[in-house]
């Protein structure tokens, strides 16, 4: 069995290649890169990064995996993972408790799975290594011994390495999601006022994280009660030094599946040493099932590549906001759900380059960057005829929105499009969510495109946009009076725009320098 693993994991041909792809579904990717000091960026390693995202007839299942130190696992998890779960093991008569149980014991599965893989090459790592003369220098070694250093290299490669894993499976028009590790998930819906809500479901597992401190201090505990929270167990793991500890093994995920150096030989390593334990684990923190009834939205599914990229070009505190304003924008200008995905990706990538080349407050978090990855699923997102374009037969235009003086628009990028019908159409707002034809004027605060509604749960962290309505002109508190004509000043530049849709129409009227069409 276990060879039938390793093969299943060398083999360049997988059997989920016969699965149907969902067609509601987009993913956008990039490579890790290391920018010089002239601005170029290098990729200092093999992309890393693996993604599944399929669809049968009883459940749809996606999954984003961070790998690290090479791409065995994410492409392990990737092939047994969808084995644990789409060959029967969920139906429709299933319960949420019966879901949770039968995602965390695939988890399970997966990580034991992977271990017997590598079983041999462990064995063969400690037998060599038992040969070698401990601290010993390469070249102060006997011609054999070389030969067997060189071996026990290869295999080091070949165990190396772990991955973190965000997966969602959709099941019974139920959302659930299982996090191992640092990726990342959000769930963007539109509220019955047509507002949008950001929920980002789960926390990443990591030393910043309150309930996973608690866990790592009370494996050190030899009581059968627990320790209370945060508080250090005697001769235990030091909850100071685990919160100053960005890093372990290299890694700053708590929990992560592979990995056998800090699942085996924690007790080597300094910060965990006093575990009774292991501290580092591959189980999946699941929450669902959210009911997906009437819900209007999308969901993403990110690396931990992707949002620290946009992190560290512009810091957290709007980093979820800022990634749903992207993919909103740009599902409202790509012709297809893979250039949405993909082009959001490289929007990030630009910023994070950006942010380096500018030299400013940020530029020394934006050295490098990780491999990035992007899943988009549209939840009964309207896309008449199969395409992206918000209005059937319709073409964006562009229009020009003036900033204020005094707004730093370096943060946050706005994007307005109108969409003009197609001949004897009714003009529509293409991609204005919090319409701004039913509520006037916008106000400071409130954004032309969409309004992002803050609710707080303990499982699920959701926050407000970052007012990117105060880019616009400001305003006096008094309402514009109309003139003669009954019209009031405009504040949006509609030349540009009808330029485009006179030329397209052939309307033969000129409209350079103003008003268009009355």
């Amino acid at each position: 069995m276990a060879a039938q693993r390793r093969n299943l994991m060398q083999s360049h041909q997988s059997w989920t290649d016969d699965l149907p792809l969902c067609q509601l579904c987009g993913v956008g990717n990039s490579p890790n890169c290391v920018y010089g000091q002239d601005g170029k960026g290098a990729q200092s390693h093999p992309y890393e990064d693996g993604h599944f995202r399929f669809r049968s007839e009883d459940c749809s299942l996606y999954g984003v995996f961070n790998g690290y130190d090479g791409s065995r696992v994410a492409n392990f998890m990737s092939q047994c993972l969808t084995a644990e779960l789409l060959l029967g093991q969920l139906n429709s008569t299933h319960s949420d408790a019966d879901v949770r149980r039968i995602l965390s014991q695939a988890f399970d599965a997966v990580e034991k799975s992977y271990f017997e893989t590598i079983g041999d090459a462990l064995a063969e790592k400690a037998n060599l290594q038992s040969q070698l003369p401990e601290g010993a220098i390469f070249h102060q070694l006997s011609p054999q011994s070389q030969k067997l250093a060189d071996r026990l290299a290869v295999l080091e490669q070949e165990v190396n390495g772990g991955a973190t894993a965000v997966v969602a499976l959709i099941l019974n028009n139920k959302l659930y999601i299982a996090n191992v590790g640092t990726n990342r998930a959000l769930l963007c819906k539109s509220t019955s006022d047509g507002q949008n809500q950001v929920i980002q479901i789960g926390r990443a597992h990591t030393t910043d994280n309150d309930d996973e401190l608690t866990r790592l201090v009370q494996l050190a505990s030899l009581k059968v009660t627990p320790p209370p929270p945060l508080v250090c167990a005697s001769a235990g793991l030091d909850t100071n030094r685990l919160r100053q500890t960005s890093l372990i093994a290299g890694q700053s995920s708590t929990r992560r599946i592979g990995d056998y150096k800090v699942k085996f030989n924690y007790t080597d390593i300094d910060v965990l040493s006093a575990a009774k334990n292991k501290p580092i684990i591959a189980e999946a923190e699941i929450h669902g099932g959210q009911s997906l009834e009437g819900v209007t939205g999308f969901l993403l599914l990110m690396s931990e590549g992707l949002i620290k990229a946009l992190e560290s070009a512009h810091g957290p505190e709007q980093a979820n906001q800022e990634m749903v304003a992207m993919v909103a924008a740009e599902l409202a200008q790509q012709s297809t759900l893979e250039a949405a995905a993909q082009s959001v990706v490289e929007r990030v990538k630009r910023l994070h380059h950006d942010a380096f080349v500018s030299g400013r407050q940020r530029a020394s978090h934006c050295s490098r960057h990780e491999d990035m990855t992007l899943l988009v699923r549209l939840i009964n997102y309207p896309l008449p005829d199969g395409t992206l374009t918000p209005t059937q037969g319709g073409r964006i235009y562009p229009v020009s929105v003036p900033y204020s003086s005094s707004q730093n628009t370096s943060k946050t990028s706005v994007t307005l499009s109108l969409v003009m019908p197609s001949q004897g159409g009714t003009l529509t707002n293409g991609t204005n969510t919090a319409s701004t034809l039913d509520g006037g004027t916008p106000t400071p605060g409130q954004s032309p495109t969409a309004t992002l509604q803050s609710t707080n749960t303990q499982t699920q962290s959701s926050s407000s946009s970052s007012g990117d309505g105060s880019l616009f002109r400001q305003r006096g508190s008094q309402a514009a009076q109309p003139d003669e004509t009954g019209r009031v000043p405009p504040y949006v530049d509609f030349t540009e725009f009808y330029q485009l849709w006179g030329s397209d129409h052939n309307d033969g009227q000129s409209t350079q320098g103003g008003l268009g069409p009355q």
